[in-house]
């Protein structure tokens, strides 16, 4: 007796195509989306967690958008403020000071042709030697006046990058030769006899500069040296005085000292001088100290 052959399972029906479509493109795109879907678990491996090779890198950025260079630690206020040189340091002539001198706006306030002449004169006028930028503001500062012979000292502590530092400090450098002599003009049209020579420093710091600038009338180019004209006045009145500025500039590490000492008299050669070695060691001490708190 012959069996009845079992019932096969009807096939499927196969979905309605349009006329003239395979069924290839549908298996296609399917296998593409669980391809996708494999490959985003791969880069996940769940929220929360690294993958074995560690996390994956951030995106790219352009340098437009990039952070600038850190700047380095800078001093605290305090600790700028004790590498600071007060009047105990020069001597019972001096004294904190009582106002600015008069002969910073006659015979500071002026200008030149020649870019780095009437940059040199814009610094000695506004003391921002390192820039005047937020970055560049002085940590600390101080100002002395010399009773006795009219002299006044302006001094800062600033905080910037070493190199930064180094590029003013090789700019104050080329200015004997730059600007060894010029003539400036004030807001009056008047006109004044300027020379720039070199300053010998004492060995103090990493690096250091230092200029003697004269500012006097204009006279006949006879070679005299205003310092020694004997139509110079040593008093406090402008009039036909001769103005003698030091420029100083000393760099320990990222940090500086900077100062400005004029007087029209004869220039105070140990305030310059024992500011720089004072102030040096100081500021040598106070980076030294600000180290061992962190």
């Amino acid at each position: 007796m012959q069996h009845a052959p079992a019932a096969r399972p009807s096939p499927t029906p196969a979905p309605h195509l349009p006329p003239g479509t395979t069924t290839r493109p549908l298996l296609a795109a399917a296998l593409a989306a669980v391809l996708a879907l494999a490959a985003s678990a791969c880069v996940g491996g769940g929220r929360g967690t690294e993958g074995q090779d560690g996390p994956v890198p951030p995106t790219a950025q352009s340098p437009a958008v990039l952070p600038s260079a850190e700047l380095p630690p800078v001093l605290t206020r305090g600790q700028a403020r004790a590498a600071l040189v007060g009047a105990d340091d020069l001597g019972e002539a001096w004294e904190p000071t009582r106002g600015a001198a008069t002969w910073r706006d006659e015979l500071l306030k002026a200008t030149a042709e020649r870019p780095d002449c009437r940059r040199l004169l814009d610094v000695l006028y506004t003391e921002e030697l390192f820039g005047t930028g937020a970055a560049t503001a002085p940590r600390a500062t101080a100002a002395l006046d010399d009773v006795d012979g009219g002299a006044q000292l302006h001094y800062r502590v600033t905080s910037y990058r070493a190199a930064d530092l180094d590029r003013t400090l090789a700019w104050l450098g080329t200015l004997p030769d730059t600007c060894g002599r010029f003539e400036a003009r004030d807001a009056h049209g008047t006109a004044r006899d300027v020379r720039v020579t070199g300053l010998t420093l004492p060995e103090a710091g990493d690096a250091r500069r230092g200029l003697r600038v004269t500012v006097g009338d204009t006279a006949p180019d006879d070679g005299e040296d205003p310092r020694t004209d004997p139509r110079a006045d040593t008093g406090t009145d402008t009039a036909g005085g001769v103005l003698t500025v030091d420029l100083v500039a000393v760099r320990v590490g990222d940090d500086a000292i900077s100062l400005t000492n004029g007087t029209l008299g004869a220039p105070a050669d140990d305030a310059t001088r024992i500011s720089v070695e004072v102030g040096a060691d100081r500021l040598t001490e106070a980076r030294r100290q600000g180290r061992a708190q962190v």
